[in-house]
C-alpha cells in the first residue's frame, strides 16, 4: 500500500498574516482559498517543488497557534537557501549541525554553527518560525538514502 503525506495543518492566530508570510515571503504557490463560512475558511498553500501543501485557517484545527514544530523542508544547498530565505526578510537561524552528527536536537542543545564537516547529506540543518511561531526547518539532502 503506498502512503502518501499530502497535507500539513498549520494553527495559526490571523489567517491574513500567515498566507501573506508563506505566498508572499517564502513564495509557496496559493492553491485556494476559500472563505466557506464564518468561523470557517481553508487556504492552501505549497511550497515549490513539493508534492505535500500547507492548509491553515479558521476552524480547521484546535491546536493552539504556533504550536507546530520540527517541520522539515528539504534542500539541495543549504547556504543557497538560507541566503534566499534571509534576502526575502526571514529570520534565519543557521546554517547548523548538531554535535552528535546526526538529527538535530528539539531544544536547539548541541548545536554547533556551520555546516556539517565534510557537508554529508542529511547532516546540515537551519530553522525559521513563522509569524505565530510554528517552526520549521531547512535540511540539505544532496544524495538520498537507499530506498528513499
Amino acid at each position: 500500500m503506498d502512503l502518501k503525506l499530502e497535507v500539513l495543518v498549520l494553527p495559526v492566530s490571523d489567517v491574513d498574516k500567515a498566507k501573506a508570510f508563506y505566498v508572499d515571503t517564502l513564495g509557496f504557490r496559493l492553491d485556494a482559498d476559500f472563505p466557506v463560512h464564518d468561523g470557517y475558511r481553508i487556504v492552501q498553500v505549497t511550497p515549490p517543488g513539493s508534492a505535500c501543501s500547507v492548509i491553515f485557517g479558521e476552524g480547521l484545527t484546535t491546536a493552539p497557534a504556533g504550536s507546530a514544530q520540527g517541520l522539515h523542508l528539504i534542500v539541495t544547498d543549504i547556504e543557497q537557501a538560507v541566503g534566499e530565505l534571509v534576502g526575502r526578510g526571514v529570520d534565519v537561524d543557521g546554517p547548523f549541525h548538531d554535535a552528535t552528527g546526526a538529527f538535530h536536537h528539539a531544544d536547539g542543545t548541541h548545536r554547533i554553527p556551520g555546516l556539517a564537516p565534510g557537508r554529508p547529506s542529511y547532516g546540515t540543518f537551519a530553522g525559521f518560525a513563522d509569524p505565530d511561531g510554528n517552526a520549521w526547518f531547512l535540511q540539505e539532502i544532496t544524495v538520498r538514502a537507499p530506498g528513499r
